[in-house]
């Protein structure tokens, strides 16, 4: 089969691929070259880059398979995809350790005004005084808004700081250690650190807006590291001037790249950003490369038996 990687693959992905008998091509495309060059493929291997809308699909006239090496699918449109029987495939877990440590890593950031002190520090400052009141996350409630692949390491990741975990998600499954299952009301009412670990579902909005922060204790620390638009930016904005929130940690935004409207927020003393990277270790990378060549070949050879 004629494969082609958009975004990138690792070598090992890409042996696995040619191991099994495919052929691969490595480009990086416009969108209108790939509209040009997708009906010569029989499966498209995308990141979070290249978007396969409606249009590219029906360009793709040979298309058996569409992977994404990562969690969301949001590049993808997935129900036409179905619609006319291609694949759809990604990689929930492989990216799961890394996006879990950077959540915690948020969290300890603002704790201790890691983000603000590194940078008056090589300004020349000594800002000793201004940020020693910083918070321990021991004994502290950690509440987290889905309870999925990345939600569960991030709860054992709390559980060895000492935090009391609650978590709510709807279609939770049994886990080995002990979490708190119970209502999003008193999540957010109880948590001191607050993760989420959601879907952006576009026709229900933010999960976390001005009404979900009014339940809030003051005080308490929001973090995302899920996908833009779960927390509504402007909501926390002011949640973080009043004082309600006492700092944020965000990988993910609206935009992205961030647009000069969103300046203030990126820019404010309390919060601690990173430019979505939760998944860009070179272990998760390994891993994503590894398993969306294997699902992929493993796809192929399904086909061919029903063939």
């Amino acid at each position: 089969m004629n494969i082609l990687v958009s975004d990138g693959i690792t070598p090992d992905g890409a042996k696995i691929l040619t191991d099994a008998g495919h052929k691969v091509d490595k480009l990086k495309l416009t969108p209108e070259e790939l509209l040009q060059k997708i009906g010569d493929y029989d499966c498209i291997i995308v990141r979070s880059a290249t978007k396969v809308t409606k249009e590219v699909i029906t360009a793709g006239t040979k298309l058996k398979v569409i992977a994404r090496g990562g969690v969301g699918l949001d590049n993808i449109d997935v129900p036409f995809a179905e619609s006319k029987n291609i694949k759809v495939l990604n990689t929930p877990a492989a990216s799961t350790v890394s996006v879990a440590e950077l959540a915690l890593a948020h969290m300890l950031a603002v704790s201790r005004f890691l983000h603000v002190s590194s940078m008056e520090m090589r300004q020349g400052k000594w800002p000793k005084k201004e940020y020693g009141e910083g918070i321990e996350l021991y004994k502290k409630n950690l509440g987290i808004l889905g309870l999925g692949n990345i939600g569960k390491e991030v709860a054992r990741r709390g559980l060895a700081f000492g935090m009391h975990v609650l978590a709510y998600d709807p279609p939770f499954t049994p886990m080995d250690f002990f979490v708190e299952i119970t209502s999003k009301e008193k999540v957010l009412a109880n948590a001191d650190f607050i993760t989420l670990h959601l879907p952006f579902d576009k026709k229900l909005g933010p999960a976390i807006g001005k009404k979900e922060f009014d339940m809030m204790k003051k005080g308490v620390v929001i973090v995302n590291c899920a996908r833009g638009g779960v927390v509504d930016e402007a909501a926390l904005l002011d949640a973080l001037n009043s004082g309600k929130v006492a700092g944020a940690g965000l990988d993910v935004f609206m935009n992205e790249p961030p647009t000069d409207a969103q300046k203030a927020l990126i820019n404010h003393p309390r919060v601690s950003v990173s430019p979505h990277i939760g998944g860009s270790t070179v272990e998760a990378q390994a891993r994503v490369g590894t398993e969306i060549a294997q699902k992929v070949v493993q796809a192929f050879s399904v086909q061919e038996q029903h063939s």
